[in-house]
């Protein structure tokens, strides 16, 4: 008899018949349940591994509504374990069953190893896809791992902070500890390192209060990208959706990667940080029809997968291959007892998804009343944590923004081109950035959402960076291998007057002010802000625009990049801007303007007014000229309608936020009748941006001097 990794020998090889429910393996302290779904199967087999390869298979007999099962006692965690699943073979049906391919449990809560590429891992002979491959995929195979759920959490609680208040930094759990001098060699890139105090002080300093992870769920390298060279850094590869990627453990992969994000959220949590997830629950790593059959496909290819008319090939609204059958049942019970597994027993506090757009696709249209909205909206668990969209995907009408149901706040793209567009001069109505501005009311009031259904973001992990974004007008993607075909070739980029790297003070001095004035603006405008990592510190990848299979010191966060006082200047900037928007209520509201005085607050002026430079309310014409850009806006802290948590009238200092987006230096009358004494706190044709305490004092009516393409900001205590 083999013995069992991790178990000091396979004590016994009684087999109980078990339960159908849980899915995946479960751990009772004695021993452990298997349960896995397969219609298509006729028999599967249950493999125990050995560290020597060996295998010890036992057929899982039981059968309740298609899920096989057994109690296998004196089977402890670490055990790893894989099914083989005897069936049709028959592509032209959509049948894949292949024995001969060791199979990964959907719902392994640990995976080990890691893929040796080769014709053993696909189901086919390589230029015989309709034929089966008999070659043991098992010695090049990643394989699950039975886990210990056992975890002291302490006092672990869940910081829930409400939306108003929540700053979210999107950060890759590699890219962001890699650098950093402070970390211990053994942990950079890992789960550990995110609990390090220097990366926890950073955020906590910079006033972040959630950390939105990269995908952490197993992921799979592509063959292709490792046969170049290179790996799915970003990690939207899913093959394991309740499984955390092993290559991000420190310490090990048979169920220590569990332990270690465990730990990091607690410690992310005593912070006051909360762990939101981006999730890939719309496709997998299996890719098309000539991908490798790792899970999914050899158990049940027609219960996961979405399928064309004819059945050997697979729709494909993602642009990977595949994507999941959200009609099915076992599939969406597959993302709901997925999410609610992070959620109860993982302690993350909530999810971005990545091509939400698909997980609406129940027949083919984009459907917001579709089964999956459904199933979330009534989870008592799933539908408490914060859900967020990236409301698109590639497939026909999949651009969605605006349109999620009214549980749900999106990544506002609408946000981040108008935002764009205004800073590098492109023509576009004052309008549409007025809406931006104030939560895009356009897009969500109609539905009963509020601003804060808006994340604002000028740059993501996906497309530029901040620094990339003010000194590129071209995407340079060579190093992908794809001849600089890939990525977004529209990126509403402007470099300043010239391409790359330069030494002309006149355009670094510019590229400067550009990324003060969209760090500013994501911090002024009414919904939820999201900085990309490294952002703060001007991180370049030297004009890739989509570095997914960049592991290097190109996609990194470079923490002692550049000249250090500039670095610091940049990181003082972003940390006073996110600050000042946590200190002031009104830039953070939980309603729309009104535009008119509020009820109740013993103020004649509207919560909001909108101004020319020269100090005069704006007219429709004024709204409507394309070439429009610069106007200022009221903010009027004394009329903010929403009460505070017991009720209260909330107060607040008034704002006037100047911008001048256009090429030329222009005059800003201050407006009057709507304050009489200002202060000048934020200005961002200054290096340091922030003249906190020693910003000039201006008066209703005088003239103040903005530079081109500059933001100013004036208060008044309330």
């Amino acid at each position: 008899m083999a013995p069992g990794a991790g178990s000091g020998g396979l004590v016994s090889m009684q087999v109980w018949p078990g339960q159908a429910y849980p899915l995946g393996a479960t751990y009772d302290g004695a021993g452990t349940n298997f349960a896995v779904f397969s219609e298509a199967a006729q028999r599967v087999e249950l493999c125990l591994l050995a560290d020597d390869g060996t295998e010890t298979a036992v057929e899982l007999r039981e059968t309740d509504a298609f899920v096989r099962h057994a109690y296998l006692p004196g089977i402890m965690p670490g055990q790893r374990y894989g099914f083989r699943v005897h069936g049709p073979f028959a592509p032209e049906r959509g049948l894949r069953c292949n024995p001969a391919k060791l199979l990964l449990d959907p719902y392994a809560r640990a995976i080990s190893g890691q893929i040796s590429w080769g014709e053993e891992v696909y189901d086919y002979p390589f230029g015989a896809p309709d034929q089966r491959n008999d070659m043991d995929s098992a010695p090049h195979t990643m394989t699950s791992v039975v886990v210990n759920p056992y975890f002291d959490w302490g006092d672990d609680r869940p910081p829930r902070t409400e939306y108003h208040r929540t700053v979210i930094y999107e950060a890759h759990v590699k890219g962001l500890t890699m650098t950093h001098p402070a970390l211990p060699e053994e942990l950079r890139g890992t789960y550990a390192a995110l609990t390090h105090p220097a990366i926890l002080e950073h955020l906590k300093e910079l006033g972040v209060t959630a950390l939105e992870l990269m995908p952490v769920h197993q992921f799979v390298n592509d063959h292709r990208l490792v046969e170049m060279g290179l790996n799915n850094y970003w990690g939207y590869n899913t093959i394991g959706f309740f499984a955390p990627h092993n290559a991000y453990a420190s310490w090990g992969d048979r169920g220590q990667q569990v332990l270690e994000f465990k730990s990091a959220v607690r410690s992310l949590h005593q912070a006051g940080i909360e762990v939101i997830l981006d999730v890939v629950y719309n496709h997998t790593a299996e890719g098309n029809h000539l991908g490798p059959t790792l899970s999914f496909r050899g158990l049940d290819n027609t219960s996961y997968y979405r399928l064309t008319d004819d059945a050997r090939y697979y729709m494909d609204t993602t642009g990977t291959g595949n994507s999941l059958l959200m009609r099915s049942p076992h599939v969406l019970q597959l993302i709901m007892d997925s999410l609610r597994y992070w959620v109860t027993e993982m302690h993350v506090d909530g999810f971005r998804f990545d091509l939400a757009a698909t997980l609406a696709r129940q027949f083919h249209e984009v459907d917001r009343l579709s089964s999956f909205f459904d199933l979330v909206q009534q989870d008592p668990v799933v539908s408490q944590v914060k859900l967020i969209a990236e409301p698109w995907d590639v497939g026909e009408g999949g651009y969605q923004v605006g349109n999620f149901p009214p549980l749900w706040t999106e990544w506002n793209g609408k946000y981040r081109d108008t935002v764009r567009d205004l800073w590098r001069g492109e023509p576009r109505t004052l309008a549409e950035f007025a809406s931006r501005l104030t939560g895009s009311s356009d897009l969500y009031q109609d539905d009963g959402r509020r601003p804060l259904a808006s994340i604002n973001f000028v740059t993501c992990h996906d497309g530029f960076t901040l620094h990339d974004l003010v000194s590129y007008h071209h995407k340079h993607n060579e190093a992908n291998g794809e001849n600089n075909r890939d990525g977004e070739s529209h990126n509403r980029s402007w470099n300043c007057g010239a391409e790359g790297e330069s030494d002309d003070p006149a355009v670094l001095e510019l590229r400067e002010r550009q990324m003060r004035n969209f760090v500013a603006t994501l911090m002024l405008s009414q919904g939820v802000p999201m900085l990309s990592h490294g952002d703060e510190f001007a991180r370049t990848q030297r004009g890739n625009n989509n570095a997914y299979c960049q592991d290097s010191e190109l996609t990194w966060v470079h923490w002692e990049y550049g000249d250090p006082e500039t670095r610091q200047q940049r990181l003082a900037f972003t940390r006073a801007m996110v600050w000042l928007r946590r200190d002031h209520p009104v830039f953070r509201r939980r309603r729309f303007f009104h535009g008119r005085p509020v009820q109740g607050t013993h103020d004649d002026l509207s919560d909001i007014a909108w101004f020319t430079p020269e100090g005069e309310e704006m007219t429709r014409r004024d709204w409507s000229a394309a070439q429009a850009s610069a106007l200022t806006v009221f903010l009027n802290g004394n009329a903010i309608s929403e009460p505070g948590p017991r009720g209260e009238r909330i107060r607040d200092d008034s704002f006037l936020l100047m911008f001048n987006a256009s090429p030329e230096p222009l005059e800003f009358v201050v407006p009057v009748n709507h304050g009489h004494q200002w202060e000048v706190v934020v200005d961002t044709a200054r290096p340091d941006g922030v003249p906190r305490g020693t910003g000039p004092r201006v008066k209703a009516g005088d003239r103040l001097p903005l530079v081109d393409r500059s933001l100013t900001v004036l208060q008044r205590p309330a």
